[in-house]
């Protein structure tokens, strides 16, 4: 039986391989992205997902594994920004990229393995379609604290949802891939 942390690794490895073939057909055109426009990008793709769910028809052919996919690096990649910051001039080449990505990917495959300890795995009984509602929850949250300059009274900061939003698509892509 293959469990959660198998599962992590297969999709966070399936989403390194695409974000490494985009990086060798774009560079690292990404680090010119502010951190307001990926939190949109981000927001774009999930909904996007929830429209064609809202609607049961979709007329681009591209698939929901591969917007969750999008969210996924994106979301790594907005880590990446937040610690590093953007720049005008597209400057990290693969190595340092591909390092990057498997630090916060490290990170947030810790969260989830203790956030799954203490909620007994509940996400297995949940819907897509809610992890996509969380998903967009999160992204007006990251926006509020981008329109606060960052600044938290209580809650946790962005780095905390862009994790939550990385571990709710690939429990989207678990669900996915166990309906196929």
């Amino acid at each position: 039986m293959i469990t959660t942390s198998d599962y992590f690794d297969i999709i966070i490895n399936d989403c390194l391989d695409v974000f490494r073939k985009k990086m060798h057909d774009y560079g690292s055109a990404w680090r010119i992205l502010r951190l307001k426009s990926l939190t949109d990008q981000i927001f774009i793709k999930a909904q996007r997902i929830r429209s064609i769910d809202d609607k049961g028809v979709q007329k681009i052919n591209e698939s929901i594994d591969a917007e969750f996919m999008g969210i996924l690096n994106y979301s790594i990649i907005a880590l990446i920004q937040l610690n590093k910051k953007s720049t005008l001039q597209p400057d990290m080449g693969l190595e340092d990229s591909l390092v990057e990505y498997k630090k916060h990917a490290s990170i947030i495959k810790n969260l989830m393995e203790q956030k799954n300890h203490d909620y007994g795995e509940a996400w297995k009984e949940m819907r897509i379609s809610s992890f996509t509602d969380l998903i967009l929850q999160k992204l007006h949250r990251i926006k509020q604290i981008e329109d606060n300059d960052g600044e938290t009274i209580m809650s946790e900061g962005i780095d905390a949802n862009y994790h939550d939003i990385v571990n709710y698509s690939i429990f989207a892509l678990i669900q996915l891939k166990d309906k196929k």
